[in-house]
């Protein structure tokens, strides 16, 4: 049975997910996983969530895909079983990173062929390659921080969990 706080952080996981456009079952399990961990079965997933096995199987396919849960075998079992990946914060801005480098060179691709557009045009076109260009180098600075950190953390596993929050 799955208490209160822990309820409320697995909805309140749901509603950031869902925030950011992604569906909110995905961010329910990305709930369970950070504090759980796993392994986790499809059957306990649902149960635990109260949702449908087909809502997990799509769930943990996004999940899986975007590097926070990872799909493990356990020996007798013929089931799959999911469980947090290894730096999965890593992973999500690893992704978000390549996303954005891989969109301004897109933009940046066809940019030559709109020598018959208006100015204004191109200047568009400029300004919205430019803010993948933003984007790609502030999670390069995210991840260099997140490295930081999980360096300066090794000591620190196993110890009690003290979120730290940005002064600035």
């Amino acid at each position: 049975m799955i208490k209160h706080a822990e309820t409320d952080f697995i909805e309140g996981m749901g509603l950031i997910l869902q925030s950011d456009g992604m569906p909110r079952i995905a961010g329910r399990l990305m709930g369970l996983f950070v504090l759980h961990g796993g392994p986790f079965s499809f059957t306990d997933l649902a149960e635990r969530l109260a949702i449908s096995r087909g809502s997990v199987s799509t769930n943990t396919r996004l999940l899986e895909d975007l590097g926070v849960i990872e799909r493990v075998a356990i020996r007798g079992e013929r089931q799959d079983y999911f469980r947090l990946a290894q730096d999965p914060y890593i992973q999500i801005v690893e992704r978000k990173r390549a996303r954005s480098i891989r969109a301004r060179e897109t933009i940046l691709r066809n940019a030559d062929s709109f020598s018959n557009m208006a100015p204004e045009g191109v200047e568009r076109v400029g300004e919205l390659a430019n803010f993948f260009d933003v984007l790609a180098n502030a999670t390069h600075r995210a991840l260099d921080d997140l490295h930081a950190r999980d360096g300066n953390n090794d000591a620190q596993r196993g110890s009690r969990v003290r979120p730290t929050m940005a002064a600035e």
